[in-house]
């Protein structure tokens, strides 16, 4: 099965939203979405300095990644210069009764003493939020959860989280770009890329 994607801009990023596990015959369903938005003679992704999955040069314009969690699988994609870093992360809201444990044990203090001020009810969404923003930007950036937590920090602000302070090879913070996407009930996540503001488009497939 072949997917019929729309026309990919270079100001756009699109999100596919489908079910988890998405397979299509002999392949997933993320292999045959970065398939439709190639071109023809692009090879297999390789696994960049960090382990994450990419084009090799000169097909790395195109940035792509994955998450899923629970039944719900999302896969993100744009356009950008050689190297185009983008990120893409969703969680499933249950239970976790020691969110608060971790973020005094992940997250910078800023981020932890807030979530701790938060009226418990509401703790946990306020933990994801901020969760799926940090995870966004690691996986666009490539280092995952082992770059650190606490090296990408956000502060409340307007019942919503802002970028304070990015360290290191991410840094800094004010070159990246956030949303939070609405993916259905039940589920928070959010994009991140690296580079100027562009228009964020989600579709939904079945397979």
């Amino acid at each position: 099965m072949a997917f019929d994607v729309p026309h990919l801009p270079s100001d756009e990023i699109h999100i596919w939203r489908m079910p988890w596990p998405a397979t299509v015959p002999g392949r997933s369903a993320f292999d045959e979405l970065l398939s439709a938005y190639a071109s023809p003679d692009a090879p297999a992704p390789v696994r960049g300095m960090h382990g994450k999955p990419m084009l090799p040069t000169p097909w790395n314009t195109l940035g792509f990644n994955g998450s899923h969690s629970g039944p719900l699988a999302l896969f993100a994609i744009g356009r950008g210069a050689e190297g185009f870093e983008l990120g893409v992360d969703v969680e499933h809201l249950r239970p976790r009764p020691r969110a608060l444990e971790l973020a005094r044990r992940f997250f910078a203090p800023v981020e932890a003493d807030w979530l701790a001020s938060v009226d418990e009810d509401a703790r946990l969404r306020a933990f994801l939020d901020v969760w799926t923003l940090k995870e966004a930007v690691l996986k666009a950036h490539g280092g995952g959860l082992s770059y650190g937590l606490h090296r990408v920090t956000f502060q409340p602000r307007d019942d919503d989280w802002r970028p304070l302070a990015f360290e290191g090879e991410i840094a800094p913070a004010s070159a990246w770009q956030f949303r939070r996407l609405d993916v259905g009930a039940g589920y928070v996540a959010a994009v991140a890329w690296r580079g100027a503001e562009r228009r964020v488009r989600v579709f939904t497939t079945a397979i």
